[in-house]
């Protein structure tokens, strides 16, 4: 069984075609010694460059040079630090009040007042893509021009790491009031980028803000060229087409690596790959099913073989390094028992189905190989691979069976993805697309929620781990290590461990 799906790998790697890719040379010297833009490869495109609903990774790789949130989070640090709010401080477990940075401005010219904050965060609260972020706030209230009073509706710890997250940015509130749908295409923010121009499914570029607060950007243009075989877009790296490149394929980095133009940086990252199964389609709505293809997965021999070993099986839908991870054990590998369990679930002799996926390779191959597992207990999956914006809106929707997955702990704390994840109230955009509804879910999901005292949120964690376990409507299958190749002549390039790559302070020597 091991070995046939080893080669079954190798031939996925074998099929898989590469696509010639267009574009003019990278830019040309500035007169510095450097290039006057950094060339970004990335993976899929924006779904939206409005931060309340282009939540997702390739969107918030652009966005976040657009935006600024209220406070952000050192990287060296991983401490909350100040960004459009200089100070704040905190009057009771359910009150903060933080004072805005004077002379600040967007884009347009707008001054950045507390008036755009309450807007911001209201407007981020009432979005069903993101609320799950913000939504612990009861009420944002101006007190003057610079400073707001945010209340909260209970007590919640990791309240200053949320308003970090890019989801909470705060945009103008006269430019977007105006016309709700016009940053989707049209972003204003205050950040150390100004969005420039967007051709779609091709690239976006930003040109530097030379008024930012925090000093103008390094480099004057940063362009992303969506680029969705990853093999495609080691290439274009090693051509010098692109200065660097998002999530290449674990097989070519011992390519980079070795490249002596070239480097690798990698990481553990913050990120669990699951296959989701939507609960309201038959028989996913059985849980001796659910349970059945999840001991259908050797999850190791997809680290193994897929990735290279660059990877943990995974026992928790939170990787290790969040906050309120217990480690439950993985899943067994074992086909005679999921047969067991389809039997007496009423499907002796299987069923058929669907996986979807979005059109990133290394999780189609994933997939092929899901399918092939799957297929071995009589399980026949027929595998759907759609464009990252189709794959988003249609499992929002729920008209998937199954679908594949990553999702990232932005705030390094279990409330980001089990709140987001299991809660019966956040079904659909926000993230649950099992659509569960249980109680008891909910319950330890609130408890960890609203407890400030840590012993009483890693035990609900814990518990509420357990407790997935069993209800199985994720079948987590790995954690896996974050990566990106660049030229040798890339400077101050740091890998996030979230895929959130801050760009401002890089810069490209001209020569490669």
């Amino acid at each position: 069984m091991k070995r046939s799906l080893a080669v079954l790998l190798v031939l996925a790697f074998a099929s898989l075609s590469l696509f010639a890719m267009g574009g003019s040379d990278n830019a040309a010297d500035s007169g510095t010694g450097y290039k006057d833009t950094i060339t970004v490869a990335i993976g899929a495109d924006v779904t939206s460059f409005d931060p309340h609903v282009g939540k997702e990774t390739p969107a918030v790789a652009i966005t976040n040079h657009i935006y600024d949130t209220l406070v952000t989070v050192d990287p060296e640090t991983n401490e909350v630090v100040p960004q459009i709010a200089e100070s704040w401080e905190i009057l009771s477990d359910t009150e903060y009040r933080f004072h805005i940075r004077e002379g600040l401005k967007f884009h347009n010219g707008e001054d950045l007042t507390a008036e755009d904050v309450k807007y911001s965060l209201d407007r981020a609260i009432a979005s069903p893509a993101v609320s799950y972020v913000v939504d612990f706030i009861d009420e944002v209230i101006v007190e003057d021009d610079y400073t707001v009073l945010v209340k909260l509706d209970a007590p919640y710890a990791p309240a200053l790491r949320n308003l970090a997250v890019p989801f909470a940015a705060i945009v103008p509130m006269d430019y977007t009031s105006a016309n709700e749908d016009i940053l989707r295409t049209a972003p204003v923010g205050s950040g150390p980028y100004k969005f420039d121009e967007w051709s779609q499914n091709d690239h976006t570029r930003i040109v530097a803000n030379e008024d930012y607060y925090a000093g103008a950007p390094k480099t004057k243009y940063i362009e992303f060229r969506v680029v969705p075989e990853a093999a495609q877009r080691t290439i274009a790296l090693e051509t010098g087409e692109v200065d660097i490149a998002y999530d290449p394929l674990t097989a070519d980095k011992a390519r980079i690596a070795e490249n002596e133009d070239l480097a690798l940086y990698s990481a553990p990252s913050l990120t669990c790959y699951y296959l989701s199964m939507n609960m309201n389609k038959e028989p996913f709505n059985n849980k001796l099913v659910r349970q059945a293809i999840s001991h259908a997965i050797d999850r190791q021999l997809i680290v193994d073989t897929l990735y290279n070993g660059a990877g943990q099986a995974a026992d928790d839908i939170v990787a290790p390094a969040v906050f309120g991870y217990y480690g439950c054990g993985v899943d067994e590998y074992d086909p005679e028992l999921s047969k067991q369990l389809l039997a007496e679930a009423g499907y002796p002799d299987g069923f058929s189905c669907t996986i979807w996926v979005n059109n990133n390779q290394e999780r189609v191959e994933a997939c092929q190989v899901l399918q092939a597992m799957l297929g071995e207990v009589g399980i026949d999956c027929s595998l759907e691979v759609m464009e990252f914006g189709t794959f988003i809106s249609r499992t929002t929707s729920g008209e998937h069976d199954m679908a594949y997955f990553g999702w990232v702990t932005s705030t390094m704390d279990a409330d980001y993805t089990y709140y987001s994840l299991e809660h019966s109230s956040q079904q659909g955009a926000a993230g649950n697309r099992t659509f569960v509804n249980d109680p008891e879910v909910d319950r330890l999901v609130e408890i960890g929620r609203s407890s400030t005292d840590e012993s009483v949120r890693l035990q609900a964690y814990k518990d509420l781990a357990i407790y997935l376990k069993d209800l199985a409507n994720n079948a987590n299958i790995l954690y896996t290590e974050i990566s990106a190749g660049a030229g040798a002549n890339v400077e101050n390039f740091a890998l996030d461990p979230i895929g959130y790559h801050q760009l401002q302070n890089v810069m490209v020597r001209s020569g490669r």
